[in-house]
């Protein structure tokens, strides 16, 4: 029986020579073209994310700056500032309840007038978010040092309803009877969360290196208590320890501008963040109103 045989023909060398020029050609095409518009989405999104990372930051700093304690906003120089923030606030009540403290004279009434100590006030406004014990009652923040000292803050031991509806939404008591500044007729209290205390925002280490990266790093201080005197310098950051914030800070700068007068009104804070990454940067400037009155 004949048997037939089929020959395997393959590519010549002039055929794979051809073959490879045309990929070559086709790659580099593929390289001229589409190099510079990968380049360009990496560093747009190289840009969001530093964009992200410095929003982020400034938005959180905004925040403790406008739930500030009045007058509590210290800054040793441009590279840093201490705050005190609050977690609640309102008012409270300042006189006697003509009704209740006469029907009832053996209960005690919990008015507070600034004139003598006081071991409970009565909250004539609901609060939105009810203190913890051990958290900071604070009244008449005038002077900037007063509340990081101690001078018009107590410790609270508890928070319950008062006697009777009528005598307002809640009824602090002390850990111990306070003297608060005499002559304040305001009637307004904030409440310090003894989870946090006064915060501190550091930039250090500022810079950029060979890479064009920033160098620097935004750390927020937070649960050390409180300074009594006037910081004189930034706090040093423990690295690995102390929070970051924000890294990759070439630059940074914060100041305070507040009112002059006894009793600053208000004030301003003008920060400005610069981040790199690789030769790209980006340069996000936020101002915030503070309220001074206390």
């Amino acid at each position: 029986m004949a048997m037939s045989v089929t020959k395997q023909r393959g590519f010549t060398l002039i055929e794979l020579i051809v073959v490879m020029v045309v990929t070559g050609i086709i790659a580099a095409t593929i390289v001229v073209f589409f190099k510079p518009a990968f380049e360009i989405y990496l560093a747009v999104n190289r840009r969001a994310g530093m964009t992200d990372v410095a929003d982020t930051a400034l938005r959180r700093m905004s925040r403790d700056v406008r739930l500030s304690v009045p007058n509590s906003i210290r800054s040793p120089n441009a590279q840093c500032f201490e705050s005190v923030p609050t977690s609640a606030g309102g008012r409270y009540r300042m006189r006697p309840d003509t009704i209740w403290d006469i029907a009832n004279p053996g209960t005690p009434s919990a008015p507070f007038d600034g004139t003598t100590a006081v071991a409970a006030l009565d909250v004539l406004t609901s609060l939105s978010s009810i203190p913890a014990a051990g958290d900071w009652l604070v009244i008449d923040n005038q002077n900037t040092n007063d509340v990081h000292a101690g001078t018009n803050r107590a410790a609270i031991l508890s928070v319950a309803a008062p006697p009777d509806p009528s005598l307002g939404y809640h009824r602090i008591a002390l850990l111990a009877a306070t003297q608060f500044p005499s002559g304040y007729d305001g009637g307004r209290f904030v409440v310090v969360p003894n989870a946090q205390n006064a915060v501190f925002y550091v930039c250090a280490g500022t810079g950029v290196d060979a890479n064009g990266s920033g160098t620097g790093t935004l750390y927020r201080f937070a649960n050390y208590g409180y300074n009594a005197a006037t910081p004189v310098a930034c706090p040093a950051p423990v690295v690995g320890t102390t929070p970051v914030l924000a890294s990759k800070v070439r630059s940074c700068s914060f100041v305070y501008s507040p009112t002059q007068g006894a009793t600053q009104q208000n004030g301003f804070v003008w920060m400005n963040l610069e981040i790199a990454e690789q030769n790209e940067r980006i340069v996000l400037v936020h101002g915030v109103h503070v309220d001074n009155v206390p």
